[in-house]
């Protein structure tokens, strides 16, 4: 999935390819939207901070999930991810730093709309599941790309601390 996503690069970040304004296919936007979809998702999860419930230590790592998003931040994404964090077609924690920091460059501007959010947590673990509508492009009037999407995430506590353990997304039309 990557690499389809950006023509057959799987290099590091360092030797990444110029991304200009080639013109690609529908078919090719929206797969590269839909794997930014679960960068995306973090955003969707605007929630309410503090307190000292599981849910509301949950909601508050969401939230910096989304904060780091927001930040254009690669490298904090990563780091509310868990080390064994398992994507789609086996992507990585390192791997879903990569594609975040491409998604970041290929999509300067990102808006999306959340619906029908439902937590379940039991014990350590937790699985959110939302819909997402999520639309990307290069800041002209109209996007270059939107879909609407229906995301569940897995989470893990850990002395006191939630990460993504988990994460997969599938378009919804």
């Amino acid at each position: 999935m990557f690499a389809a996503m950006f023509g057959g690069w799987t290099g590091q970040a360092g030797d990444m390819p110029a991304l200009g304004r080639v013109r690609r296919p529908a078919a090719a936007v929206a797969a590269r939207l839909r794997a930014f979809a679960f960068w995306a998702a973090a955003l969707l999860l605007l929630a309410a901070c503090g307190g000292g419930t599981p849910e509301q230590r949950l909601r508050a790592s969401m939230d910096e999930l989304q904060t780091a998003i927001q930040a254009r931040d690669a490298k904090a994404v990563q780091a509310r991810l868990a080390d064994d964090f398992v994507g789609p077609e086996g992507l990585d924690r390192d791997g879903a730093r990569r594609l975040a920091a491409a998604s970041f460059l290929r999509y300067r501007d990102v808006w999306l709309q959340i619906a029908a959010v439902r937590y379940e947590v039991q014990g350590e673990r937790a699985t959110v599941v939302f819909e997402a509508a999520l639309g990307g492009g290069s800041g002209a009037a109209l996007p270059d790309a939107a879909q609407l999407y229906e995301v569940r995430t897995g989470w893990r506590e850990r002395d006191g601390e939630w990460r993504m353990i988990s994460a997969e997304w599938k378009p919804r039309l």
